[in-house]
């Protein structure tokens, strides 16, 4: 039995498949070079709401970490090097009204819905990566 569930923005109808399903797929699937949509909403005002989207994973980690840096420069302005550790990224991921992920998965043809805490992981394993 098919189910289609789709994300709709602005006109745009992207396939997605729900998070019981993803459960099923196969788990070894490199997900690195996979086109990724970052859903943002920074407050509780719908018109906060955004997306991005990058070609890959690492990169969407590496744009959500963008978002952070960029949010410490514009309250600390006179700090030439600012610094952080991953417990005030985590909580500035907390502090985003929503977060969420849909990335693609080409053996399903759809998009693959992944939560905040998901997106914390992997934004973790990314700076890991980059610090080696």
């Amino acid at each position: 039995m098919g189910l289609d569930l789709y994300w709709t923005h602005t006109g745009l109808k992207i396939p997605i498949i729900s998070c019981t399903q993803t459960l099923q797929l196969n788990c070894s699937t490199k997900m690195s070079n996979r086109h990724t949509i970052i859903l943002m909403q920074t407050s509780q005002h719908r018109a906060t709401r955004t997306f991005m989207d990058y070609d890959s994973i690492s990169q969407a980690m590496d744009g959500i970490c963008g978002i952070y840096e960029r949010k410490l420069k514009e309250l600390y302005p006179a700090i030439r090097n600012i610094t952080y550790d991953i417990s005030e990224l985590y909580n500035f991921i907390d502090g985003l009204a929503d977060l969420s992920a849909l990335v693609y998965d080409h053996s399903v043809q759809a998009y693959l819905p992944y939560d905040r805490q998901w997106i914390k992981q992997r934004t973790l394993q990314h700076l890991k990566k980059l610090a080696q």
